[in-house]
């Protein structure tokens, strides 16, 4: 991944997507932010616990570093619904992954040892970015994203490009109560007991729902266990948010 820094703001960019300049993205680190105690300080997550006000200008340090004006995001439920983004204003509810075609509004999600995902279709010219927590893997939401980008834009899931930003490791990735939590089709990534290889199992998702290997970056970086630049949930259980965004240029 490619690490970039804009004065006190600093993000992560995929090398996979290098080659488009008419797509801005960024995962950006804790960095940089005004929030404090355990939000400190660059928290994007507004139903965190933290100060609105405080998210409210880490928010808009982040859509200044990408230069974004207008952007969306959804109320993240840990669900599978995927809502097609046309106007930067319209009431988005419930959701977890969000498609547009549209240039110049940002895609935002927010993640603290879930997976975000952006996927681009540089030739249909359209994006998604999307939440993934181990529920919205036994939802498949991956799969559901890529058939809605199909229905919506007429894309092929051959040419999507896919980006999982760093999230929970496979060492930490810890389930007791596996058998009656995770689908059995997912015990064969337990690479050791109890313990549970998400980024494996997002991979095979997504190439099951037709987009190529090699067509797919993983982070493979733990939230977990870089508390320097990374909120976990897991590890801290009060905490910020990191934020990926993606916008069409």
């Amino acid at each position: 991944m490619i690490r970039k820094k804009q004065g006190e703001i600093e993000w992560l960019e995929f090398e996979l997507f290098a080659e488009f300049p008419n797509l801005a993205h960024g995962i950006f680190l804790r960095h940089g932010g005004v929030s404090e105690g355990p939000y400190h300080s660059l928290n994007l997550g507004g139903a965190s616990g933290d100060r609105p006000e405080r998210v409210e200008e880490n928010r808009r340090r982040v859509l200044r570093a990408l230069n974004v004006e207008k952007w969306a995001s959804g109320k993240q439920v840990h669900g599978s619904e995927v809502v097609w983004v046309e106007d930067a204003e319209q009431h988005l509810g419930d959701c977890d992954a969000l498609i547009t075609d549209k240039p110049n509004i940002g895609l935002l999600i927010k993640h603290a040892d879930c997976q975000a995902a952006i996927l681009y279709d540089p030739v249909r010219h359209a994006v998604a970015n999307e939440h993934s927590g181990w529920r919205g893997n036994v939802k498949n939401i991956y799969q559901a994203t890529v058939q809605k980008m199909e229905q919506a834009f007429g894309t092929r899931p051959e040419d999507l490009l896919v980006g999982i930003a760093p999230s929970l490791g496979p060492d930490r990735s810890e389930f007791v109560h596996y058998k009656v939590e995770l689908p059995e089709e997912f015990w064969p990534f337990q690479i050791r007991p109890q313990y549970f290889d998400l980024w494996s199992i997002a991979r095979n998702q997504f190439e099951i729902a037709g987009v190529l290997s090699n067509h797919i970056e993983i982070a493979s970086i733990c939230t977990y266990d870089n508390e320097q630049d990374f909120f976990s949930f897991r590890r801290e259980k009060i905490s910020g948010r990191n934020g990926t965004l993606v916008v069409l240029k």
